[in-house]
């Protein structure tokens, strides 16, 4: 009989700092999550796990992460998480882990849970909001993916990689161009069956060399995708369920009800900037 494995993708969380009125954060996200993880003890079969892909709070500080970490407490499934351009690595460290010592190390990791290897990658730049890859990734990637030969391989990366030309008109997107191809060059034939992303704030699936990239809306606010000469954000959440399979992935996406509501405008100039790293991304 053919093996099923369910789990659950959240990204981009933008919890905040209980208390502080973030003029930056649109929705509250605390009690999206919380109907989030109530709508995910209702599935069946049971994930397996639960993969948040990045931006799991809005600005990044060590109160943010210790909110996250009381919400997701409660839960009796694994979650893997990977950090976004919101994110700090201080933060997660120290707020969430409780780990000091690794408070400006990139934060990756592996895990094979009911019978699949799930690979996280930090594509976070410091103080940009676009992704890369740093070397010293690039060096366990090519080690730990030839591990574990049997088993059906899910990466997760909080930035997907650039697809087609987008990365010309809109670096701030994906992973730079030059880490999107060394990372398709190991990815190549080692059987992985996904790679789950966020950041861009819409539902999108992709065939990037033959692996499915999903990349999930998210639970703070939606991109209007109609819109092309601004970034209009407006309400929207949604998450995703997977399941893999022998034959392969399957993604079902559950929004949330929404009134498609404006909440937000950003100049693509103002983007280009922050990108630049000349105002921090969480800002």
């Amino acid at each position: 009989m053919e093996r099923e494995t369910t789990f659950v993708h959240l990204t981009d969380l933008h919890i905040g700092r209980p208390g502080y009125e973030d003029p930056h954060l649109f929705s509250d996200t605390t009690a999206t999550l919380e109907t989030i993880l109530e709508m995910v003890a209702t599935i069946s079969p049971k994930p397996s796990f639960i993969v948040a892909s990045g931006d799991l709070t809005n600005r990044g500080d060590i109160e943010s992460f210790g909110e996250l970490k009381r919400i997701m407490g409660a839960l009796d499934i694994p979650v893997l998480y990977a950090l976004g351009n919101h994110d700090t690595r201080e933060g997660f460290y120290e707020g969430f882990l409780e780990q000091g010592e690794h408070s400006s190390a990139p934060y990756f990791h592996d895990r094979v849970i009911d019978g699949v290897h799930v690979i996280a990658l930090d594509s976070s730049i410091p103080g940009q909001i676009g992704g890369n890859i740093e070397p010293e990734q690039f060096a366990w990637l090519e080690q730990v993916i030839v591990t574990n030969p049997g088993l059906p391989k899910l990466i997760v990366s909080h930035h997907a990689p650039a697809i087609g030309n987008e990365n010309e008109f809109a670096p701030w997107r994906s992973i730079r161009v030059e880490d999107t191809q060394r990372l398709a060059d190991i990815l190549k034939g080692r059987n992985v069956v996904g790679l789950l992303s966020g950041h861009v704030h819409y539902d999108r699936v992709s065939v990037w060399h033959g692996i499915p990239v999903v990349i999930g809306m998210g639970q703070h606010a939606a991109t209007d995708i109609l819109q092309k000469d601004v970034l209009r954000m407006v309400n929207g959440a949604s998450f995703a369920i997977g399941t893999i399979r022998d034959s392969g992935l399957t993604v079902s996406f559950v929004p949330l009800p929404s009134d498609r509501a404006e909440l937000n405008r950003y100049p693509l100039d103002f983007l280009r900037k922050l990108n630049e790293g000349e105002t921090l991304a969480a800002e």
